[in-house]
Parts: C-alpha cells; structure tokens; sequence
C-alpha cells in the first residue's frame, strides 16, 4: 500500500462491502421502511468510519457494525420521541388494495405483518439470531443487553408470532368453490 508523504499510516482495511446485506436487513427490520434503513445504514457507517480504531483486531466484524447499527436507531429513536414526531409506519410495508396473486404471497404478508408488530426489542432480537443467524451470545453483545435479557426477548417475541397465529388457522375462511358437486 502506498502513502503519501506525511500521512499518517493508514488502519486496517475492513470488508465492509461484504458487510452490507446483513446491515440492510438489519436496519429494515428495525426501521420497517426501505428509505429510513438505508439513512440507518449510511449512518452506522459514518460512525464505524469515525470509531474504526476502536474495532479489536480479530474481532468479529459483522456483530461489531450490527452493534453500530443497533446503537444508531436506538440514539435516533430517542431523538424521535423527544421530538414527538415518530409516525406507525407498518401500514406502509404492504399495499393492501392489491389482492396477493397466490396464497404463499398472502402468508408471506401475514406474517412480515406479524413480525413488525412486535415491539421493537423483541423484534430486533429475534432479528439477529432468526434472520442474521448471529449466536446469543453474539446478539446480546450487538444488542447491548445481557445473555438472559435476550434470551428472554425472543422467548417473548415466538411467543407473541405463535398466539398470532392461532387465530390465523382458525380464520382460514378459503373454500374451494364451483367444480363437480
């Protein structure tokens, strides 16, 4: 690597790129809109930018940035609600005056629907072990909470999607309907 005259040595190089697709779908699952999750993201990299000297080498990269990203929308949800301006924004993930054109598409939207009615905590928690694929250990330190605090987040949360779904099997109202009699 080269460097020009009177610089500074330049830190280690990370790979941040290969990075991107966990934090996009991190940022999405806590912010539920696609727009807000990219600012989140490009945020998180500011900081990870600013604060790279304070990344342990040899360490896991990916729980480091997922922790800067956690930190980030918690530090905008605080800002938000000081301001009082937080809007629900779950009603905008799916466009409900389009008739889903198979059945998987309406239980895909059913339980995207269930998921991000979650309270956040939760949501995040179970986030980062179901969909990033993270260890407990590892998502409780991303998440800054202890082992148990997690563990019992997404204890709650599954427990939260399984009453949710009861009523669903109780509400299958489909029928098949003309055909032979």
């Amino acid at each position: 690597m080269l460097r020009k005259q009177g610089m500074k040595p330049s830190l280690p190089r990370f790979d941040i790129i290969g990075q991107l697709g966990s934090l996009r779908r991190y940022a999405r699952s806590l912010t539920r809109d696609s727009t807000d999750a990219e600012d989140l993201v490009h945020d998180a990299l500011v900081r990870a930018y600013e604060r790279r000297s304070t990344f342990r080498s040899g360490g896991n990269l990916r729980a480091w940035l997922l922790s800067i990203v956690h930190n980030t929308f918690i530090d905008k949800m605080r800002s938000r609600r000081s301001e009082a301006v937080r809007v629900e924004q779950a009603g905008y993930l799916a466009d409900g005056s389009t008739p889903a054109p198979q059945e998987h598409s309406v239980r895909l939207a059913q339980v995207r629907e269930a998921f991000f009615s979650l309270p956040e905590e939760q949501r995040s928690a179970l986030h980062l072990v179901a969909i990033e694929g993270l260890s407990y250990s590892q998502a409780a330190e991303a998440s800054g909470v202890p082992l148990g605090t997690l563990m019992s987040r997404i204890g709650r949360a599954r427990a939260a999607l399984r009453e949710m779904e009861e009523p669903a099997k109780a509400k299958n109202h489909l029928r098949i309907v003309g055909g032979p009699s």
